[in-house]
């Protein structure tokens, strides 16, 4: 069942160029910051003008009617016209059908916005209240802190017992791959300043998606869907293995990722999923001719783009839908592997691996996976996870190693 807690109201919405800011983070709450950042660009967000929230099976797909219908409702002065301008909301959602986490789309007040060098603001009211909200101001952050993120719900024994039983179970015939997570947890102190940790992911890590909305914050490498005018594009990685220690094994170590049969078998079932479901959707659909390495700071990815002209007016968030899950964070056969995940995760993924992003009035939208992420409460407390792609010769030490690697962002932002 799909439960929406605000009423779409009508909404006002102006956009107004700005001189360039250069730095849009510091604009953002200090303990609740909305933010959408990749290479320095992107849009922040401030106050809450209207907030939506779903759960259910039809999570995604309701919250795409939700926004069609608040979009036609609403009146929007937009001179500016880029990815970002207008009417704008961020949203993060839950993972799995049964999940108890609450999926969200939230309109800020006012976003802040740079892109290909230009910036701009835009305030948003409810269209009944005459007064448009006040510019912010950007704020210092607050002090430093370091935490250390503790084992949680699975440890790391039992996490290799589960992936011996996954790998059991693939070899069996029940599945072909099935995406395992771990969780680390650790608090947040009262007026710890969570932009803190946003700041060392996007400086630690400007080619990903740096994202934080409604508690759901990391760095993602993997772009789910991008929609604009007419078109998409999506980036699907399945297969890792470590940075190398010097620059002769950092190459050896991309050079066996290409040629490992287990990766590029993972790999190729994870874009499998991706354009079966996105050619319903599309007049043109073209793929990489074959996956490439793509290099993290702290990892080797394999990594396929994919790309299309969409034929059926889809917006953005009716792509996510069609998507989510991709085999690259759940499996294949999906639902086999969703049971699988339920049976051998002690708890409940929330966001992790949900969609997360932003859609614009036209449903144009930039979504990625909510990888190397946390959530965080609103009494601090902090949810890390990290999973691993397993196959029939999945090795469990390894892939424990795999995770380590993935959890290396968001534990080393919060240090």
């Amino acid at each position: 069942m799909t439960v929406i807690a605000t009423r779409i109201q009508a909404l006002t919405v102006e956009t107004t160029p700005l001189d360039d800011v250069r730095h849009i983070l510091p604009f953002t709450d200090a303990r609740a910051p909305l933010v959408w950042l990749r290479k320095g660009e992107g849009i922040a967000g401030v106050g809450e003008a209207l907030r939506l929230e779903f759960t259910g099976a039809d999570r995604i797909a309701q919250a795409s009617a939700a926004w069609k219908q608040l979009a036609s409702v609403c009146t929007v002065n937009d001179p500016v016209r880029m990815p970002g301008t207008g009417l704008v909301a961020f949203g993060t959602f839950a993972f799995d059908d049964e999940s108890s986490a609450t999926s969200v789309l939230v309109v800020p007040q006012v976003v802040i916005g740079r892109r290909e060098g230009r910036s701009w603001i835009t305030r948003i009211r409810h269209s009944d209240d005459s007064s448009m909200p006040s510019a912010p101001h950007p704020q210092p952050f607050g002090a430093e802190y370091r935490l250390t993120m503790l084992p949680g719900a699975l440890t790391r024994e039992a996490y290799k017992r589960a992936v011996a039983v996954a790998a059991d179970r693939i070899r069996g015939g029940e599945l072909d791959k099935v995406v395992l997570a771990r969780d680390l947890r650790a608090h947040l102190p009262a007026e710890s300043d969570v932009r803190r940790a946003l700041v060392e992911l996007a400086l630690g890590y400007p080619q990903c998606w740096t994202y934080a909305v409604d508690g759901m914050l990391g760095s993602s490498p993997e772009t789910l869907v991008r929609v604009h005018r007419g078109t998409l594009d999506a980036r699907v990685l399945a297969g890792t293995s470590a940075r190398g220690r010097d620059a002769a094994s950092d190459h050896d170590s991309a050079t066996d990722l290409l040629r490992s049969t287990k990766d590029r078998e993972e790999h190729a079932v994870a874009v499998r999923s991706v354009v079966r479901a996105l050619a319903p959707h599309t007049s043109t659909l073209e793929t990489s001719d074959e996956p490439f390495p793509l290099k993290l700071p702290n990892l080797w990815h394999l990594a396929t783009d994919v790309s299309g002209t969409l034929s059926d007016g889809s917006g953005s968030l009716d792509l996510v839908a069609a998507l989510h899950p991709t085999a690259a964070v759940a499996g294949t056969p999906t639902d086999v592997a969703l049971r699988l995940i339920r049976e051998l995760e002690p708890f409940d993924r929330e966001r992790y691996a949900g969609p997360v992003g932003w859609i614009g009035a036209d449903g144009d939208g930039e979504w990625a996976i909510a990888l190397r992420g946390a959530q965080v409460s609103a009494s601090g407390d902090i949810t890390a996870y990290a999973g691993c792609g397993i196959m029939g010769d999945s090795v469990p030490e390894r892939e424990l190693a795999e995770t380590s690697m993935k959890f290396r962002p968001i534990t080393e932002a919060f240090q």
